[in-house]
């Protein structure tokens, strides 16, 4: 599941981040109304959440683009406007919910998984690369009709990859979609993952390695 959080305060939106990344979602940020439109032209989200008061395009603005081209993807608005003509606006932009700060994360994940459940429009898309297939909604990963278990973290690694198949992702990138952003951990972190997740993707002595080292530069999932 890969959210995007559109917040320009640098605390609330790596707050959220990693909350979501325990919550076992891949999360992007975006600062502003303008890197939001762009990340939303290059990768594909199944959930945003977009605070209103943001630099260079403000939010109902974004929002208002957002529906226009999707009508499909959930959104969540997050601000300190709390007047009840805000709220209105926001629903009339195409929001789909409001909340205001300061928040509970309690609440705002229980009104994620809320709005995720609203009919088919919401169900996230199966991913397929080569024999590989990966449901974001039961977080089933089967390749061959293989049944692969996965922890949270190669689930999350594994999402990102097959979310940009054919891009080369530096360790950076991956470190700082998968991982938190300040991540301080052991240096080899990126290679150890992927070493897990090629050992479980490999269900037969012949099934090809779809995960290809570029060395000094990253990695490409090839499809």
């Amino acid at each position: 599941m890969q959210i995007l959080i559109v917040e320009d305060d640098k605390k609330i939106a790596n707050i959220l981040r990693k909350g979501l990344l325990e919550e076992n979602y891949s999360a992007d940020i975006a600062r502003d109304g303008e890197e939001a439109l762009e990340k939303i032209y290059i990768n594909t989200y199944d959930f945003i959440i977009l605070d209103l008061m943001i630099p260079k395009i403000d939010g109902l603005t974004v929002c208002k683009k957002i529906r226009s081209e999707n009508t499909a993807i959930p959104i969540l608005v997050l601000t300190a406007k709390d007047a009840v003509s805000d709220k209105i606006t926001s629903l009339d932009a195409g929001a789909d919910d409001y909340v205001t700060k300061p928040f509970s994360f309690a609440e705002m994940l229980a009104r994620i998984r809320a709005l995720l459940r609203r009919g088919n429009k919401a169900d996230p898309v199966i991913l397929t690369i080569a024999d590989v297939t990966l449901n974001p909604a039961t977080k089933l990963v089967t390749r061959s009709k293989h049944s692969i278990s996965l922890t949270a973290r190669e689930y999350a690694l594994l999402e990102y990859f097959m979310r940009h198949a054919n891009m080369l992702l530096s360790k950076t990138q991956l470190l700082e979609h998968v991982w938190d952003y300040q991540y301080d951990g052991i240096s080899n972190i990126v290679e150890t993952y992927v070493k897990y997740l090629r050992r479980k993707l490999k269900v037969s002595p012949h099934a090809k390695d779809l995960i290809e080292t570029k060395r000094g530069m990253g990695y490409i999932m090839k499809s």
